[in-house]
């Protein structure tokens, strides 16, 4: 057999490695699962669970938090993908968790993604996760750039970046005691593009939210916001009806949308191939929140 035979080539290389990290996460730890969003970087680690554990079925739940704010087309592929692979897809809801008093709003607080933490945390004692599974990638953010494939979450669901185990040849120190539990990125090493290829090479369905469709937008502070139940025009905004699409999906609130006439995943991927910058700078949640991503995260964000 020649060395060609033994090439494996970028995404294969990215797939491996990360089919390595999922068999890793169910052979060290009793009870993870796996944080699905039905976003494009979690559609990706559904197909390498598939993959990682095949010809068995996915050996972890899924788990959702649920703001209350999601578009409907996300969560219908969410629920209709889990039952497809007969996934066990568990949901915590923020709305439910300000009722119980696990999360409370502040006044005049109309964003939910301060509130999606306690919901998060109540969930991992809920079920005594002890590791979740994310999609969080390096090129995404400079906070998410800080963490390791194995990231350490101490008692309280806190995350410290000057506090961190090495991970020296693709070793992981995975112990934890009693209360604490681990976040894992599989696809920590791979870019945006990465992502959008290997859907492509993989054929796999994504949200409809993705591919450019006509939506009433307003621009507010320097995004273009969908106009829904949630989100109205203010006075002196235009609204008008646009073709576009979603880099990134979070909610109603806080998903901005690019102008795009990119309908399928070949297109898609010419674009990000060209885009001048990351797929967060279209969140408005990262621009108006008063708290950074790494504060966030300390405190047990995604």
């Amino acid at each position: 057999m020649s060395y060609s035979s033994y090439y494996l080539d970028h995404l294969q290389l990215l797939e491996t490695e990360a089919i390595y990290i999922l068999r890793e996460v169910a052979a060290e730890f009793e009870r993870p699962c796996i944080l699905f969003s039905g976003g494009k970087d979690s559609v990706c680690l559904l197909r390498l669970a598939e993959k990682a554990f095949y010809p068995a079925s996915i050996p972890m739940p899924l788990l959702n938090i649920d703001t209350g704010h999601q578009f409907t087309e996300v969560n219908e592929f969410r629920d209709r993908r889990a039952a497809e692979l007969r996934a066990r897809l568990i949901v915590r809801s923020v709305e439910d968790a300000i009722a119980r008093g696990i999360a409370a709003p502040a006044p005049g607080e109309l964003s939910r993604n301060r509130l999606q933490i306690p919901t998060l945390l109540a969930a991992i004692r809920e079920f005594g996760f002890d590791a979740c599974i994310g999609g969080g990638r390096r090129d995404e953010e400079k906070a998410r750039a800080k963490e390791r494939i194995f990231s350490f979450r101490d008692a309280f669901g806190q995350w410290d970046p000057k506090n961190q185990r090495p991970e020296l040849w693709n070793l992981y120190n995975t112990r934890i005691n009693p209360g604490e539990h681990m976040r894992v990125f599989p696809l920590s090493n791979w870019t945006e593009l990465d992502v959008w290829e290997y859907i492509w090479r993989e054929k796999l369905e994504v949200p409809s939210i993705y591919l450019s469709h006509k939506r009433k937008c307003v621009l507010r502070g320097g995004q273009l916001l969908a106009v829904s139940e949630l989100l109205q025009p203010e006075p002196g905004e235009h609204v008008a009806e646009l073709f576009v699409r979603a880099r990134t999906i979070g909610d109603k609130l806080s998903t901005g949308f690019i102008e795009s006439r990119a309908a399928i995943v070949e297109e898609i991927i010419a674009e990000v191939a060209r885009a001048p910058v990351s797929e967060r700078y279209a969140r408005a949640d990262d621009k108006v929140s008063d708290a950074s991503m790494e504060d966030r995260k300390r405190v047990g964000y995604f």
